[in-house]
């Protein structure tokens, strides 16, 4: 049986918009299992990147915990929260957020040196056969389509081993048939890797390929899906 690896008690996060109370997130309990692919979906504003950004420690809360691995956020400070980042938690954004000077390989390594860290080359390398990149590996950002650069992102995000893959409107940018192609191949490299991946969409399509779908309305979780072994 799978043991939970993301977990939020009572999650809030109020913002003061003029005289009102914005609650992006109002009171959000989740639990999601190791190896599990969960798919977020909710219009917009209702509240799920703003969840994505607490799980991810690049927000804090008004209220409520995160436990990421075993490790709560809350008793973290800055310094300590950007150190969790770089080594728990790998980022997918709809922007790819590549360095335009740096070919596919550093950009896929950038984050592990950035740690101080040597990369796994033979890690890397299956990454780039899994992800199709490996003819693609000297090429720079603005020579490959927005798949690639997509595939490339997902690479960076896994080559570090997080513990957990957050992705955000990955596939934002993307033209139907290349956003199944990135979602499969994400569901492909979760399960080679054992990776744990909590997706963000507003996209019915793309969370019927997920193992779990989650929908959120105004801050709040409606209806959580059966869990599964994320097997």
């Amino acid at each position: 049986m799978s043991q939970w690896i993301v977990k939020t008690e009572s999650l809030k996060k109020y913002y003061m918009l003029g005289k009102h109370t914005v609650k992006a997130l109002d009171g959000v309990d989740l639990l999601v299992k190791e190896r599990e692919f969960v798919a977020v979906i909710g219009k917009s504003g209702s509240g799920k990147s703003t969840l994505l950004h607490m799980l991810g420690g690049l927000d804090v809360p008004t209220e409520g915990e995160v436990f990421v691995d075993g490790q709560k956020l809350s008793g973290m400070n800055r310094n300590q929260l950007a150190i969790f980042r770089r080594r728990k938690v790998g980022f997918v954004f709809q922007s790819y957020n590549l360095v335009p000077d740096l070919n596919v390989y550093e950009n896929i390594v950038f984050p592990v040196e950035l740690d101080g860290e040597v990369p796994d080359r033979e890690f890397v390398e299956e990454i780039l056969q899994v992800l199709h990149l490996k003819e693609k590996e000297e090429a720079l950002p603005n020579t490959l389509s927005g798949g690639q650069q997509q595939r490339t992102a997902i690479a960076r995000a896994l080559t570090s081993k997080p513990s957990i893959i957050l992705a955000d409107e990955p596939t934002g940018n993307l033209d139907t048939s290349a956003s199944h192609d990135v979602i499969r191949l994400l569901k492909t490299v979760a399960k080679r890797f054992q990776q744990t991946i909590i997706l963000i969409t507003h996209d019915n399509d793309i969370a019927q390929m997920a193992d779990r779908i989650i929908h959120i309305e105004d801050g709040k979780i409606v209806k959580a899906g059966e869990m599964h072994d994320g097997e």
